[in-house]
């Protein structure tokens, strides 16, 4: 599983001016590659992703030859770059050569769908029954399925089990209880906490939990509710509590504090659970992003990739790609993926049998199933309101401008006014 904010905000500005452009030439996308005349028997479909990394590219195309095969056809999979995945389907979408079964990151695909080149999926018969709301949200463009992802992931609390007992602190539930806990954890050489806060999406990903279970919205940033988040985030910093430096940290540089002994306590995905599992001496355990009052349940971000059906002149094509599909969302293949990949299956009911079998999921499999797709408020403006959010927390943190000030500036970037 990559990390889920993979993208800028200029890659989007720019790529949403793209998209304009090309939705005529993309609602008539066209043949792709494979045997037969366009309307005769399909026996190879041709499928595109992002799963580059070796192991994973591998994994995933034993599980498209085997999906393939419940349906007879052959599925040739591409895999390109993350960074390079959108701009490549809008080329295609141009040249009429978009395959007949793409995978998108989820806060991507209502750029794509916008364009008109992917197949609504309830023309197959394909829903979302048994999924989380927000995982059919993430899939959806103005009301209408698109996208299945066959797993999806979030962020909790990861916490080194040795520091806490030694310190005789209790795993953090809410937010006075994780400032209190952060402080006894601090001591020379060894942070209480770290978050992701950098200038990139991956930063404004990590903010969501606090901005959002503290009843904060995107659509309006310049609010108390997102303002106590932030300032959250200023306390841990300013008493010593949490680095500076996690202004310019990712998601990866964080794993590797926790995992050196520079900090305690980490906000951080599932996908970082087969790193800490090689180190048997770190003993560590998942708990639920903390919450600003006890009782609450965390509102996390989705993440994962969603498989869609780009539009195609060939309606058998289509057909066998979306059976395709199918497969892939089936219980039996999301719950190998999963367990492959260590993300949460995407049917409500199948995450609940990974997470009893795998104690270090659950967590994450409970917070799934209230997760908040990125683009669900805002759909293709997000971008702009994502880019605000992690300007503030830059100029909060680094003591430029307060909480309400930082905020009220997010908000004049989120809508360009």
């Amino acid at each position: 599983m990559i990390s889920p904010a993979r993208s800028s905000a200029r890659r989007f500005a720019t790529l949403l001016t793209g998209i304009l452009l090309l939705a005529p030439a993309a609602a008539g996308c066209g043949d792709g590659t494979g045997s037969g005349p366009a309307d005769g028997e399909v026996t190879t479909i041709t499928a595109l992703d992002y799963y580059t990394d070796q192991t994973e590219h591998a994994q995933w195309g034993d599980l498209l030859t085997a999906c393939g095969r419940t349906v007879g056809v052959r599925v040739e999979q591409t895999s390109v770059p993350g960074a390079s995945l959108v701009p490549k389907v809008l080329q295609q979408a141009s040249s009429r050569t978009l395959p007949d079964l793409l995978m998108l990151d989820n806060p991507d695909l209502q750029q794509i769908a916008r364009t008109g080149a992917l197949s609504p999926l309830d023309g197959y018969g394909i829903d979302a029954d048994g999924f989380a709301p927000g995982i059919a949200s993430a899939g959806s463009y103005q009301g209408k399925l698109y996208g299945l992802a066959p797993n999806v992931s979030t962020v909790a609390l990861i916490y080194n089990e040795d520091m806490l007992a030694e310190a005789g602190v209790g795993v953090p539930r809410t937010w006075d209880e994780l400032k209190a806990a952060a402080a006894v954890l601090t001591r020379p050489g060894r942070y209480g906490m770290a978050v992701d806060a950098n200038a990139t999406f991956e930063g404004t990903w990590q903010f969501l939990p606090f901005l959002w279970s503290n009843g904060g919205d995107e659509r309006q940033l310049d609010t108390p509710q997102a303002a106590q988040a932030l300032q959250l985030w200023v306390d841990l910093v300013n008493s010593g509590s949490m680095s500076k430096s996690v202004l310019n940290w990712t998601q990866a540089d964080v794993h590797d504090q926790f995992v050196a002994g520079r900090t305690a306590m980490m906000i951080n995905g599932p996908w970082r659970i087969p790193a800490l599992e090689q180190d048997a001496n770190l003993h560590w355990g998942v708990a639920p992003v903390p919450v600003p009052q006890s009782g609450q349940t965390p509102v996390t971000p989705l993440g994962g990739e969603v498989w869609t059906v780009p539009q195609n002149p060939s309606k058998a094509r289509q057909e066998k790609a979306a059976r395709v599909l199918a497969c892939l969302n089936s219980p039996a293949t999301m719950l190998t993926a999963a367990r492959q990949h260590h993300t949460v299956p995407s049917r409500t009911a199948v995450a609940a049998q990974h997470a009893e079998a795998n104690p270090s999921m659950a967590a994450f499999a409970r917070s799934v199933t209230v997760a908040r797709a990125r683009t669900g408020e805002l759909g293709v403006e997000w971008p702009k309101a994502a880019t605000g959010i992690y300007t503030a927390v830059q100029s909060a943190l680094t003591g430029e401008q307060t909480p309400e000030e930082a905020l009220r500036h997010a908000q004049q970037t989120a809508t360009g006014h």
